[in-house]
């Protein structure tokens, strides 16, 4: 996972990329990741994690 083209981790599921967020200093809830406007999800989806 990047931000701000920073390679903060390898994310597994929805609860890694809301961390790398907050350390990032975004505040959302893994459920409020799929619909959200910050995030380009690349060769995945918020849904589908086996790629």
């Amino acid at each position: 996972m990047r931000v701000d083209g920073q390679i903060l981790g390898l994310a597994h599921g929805l609860r890694d990329v809301a961390e790398f967020l907050r350390r990032a200093g975004l505040e959302l809830e893994p459920g409020d990741l799929a619909g959200s406007p910050l995030i380009d999800w690349r060769g995945v989806s918020p849904d589908r994690w086996d790629v």
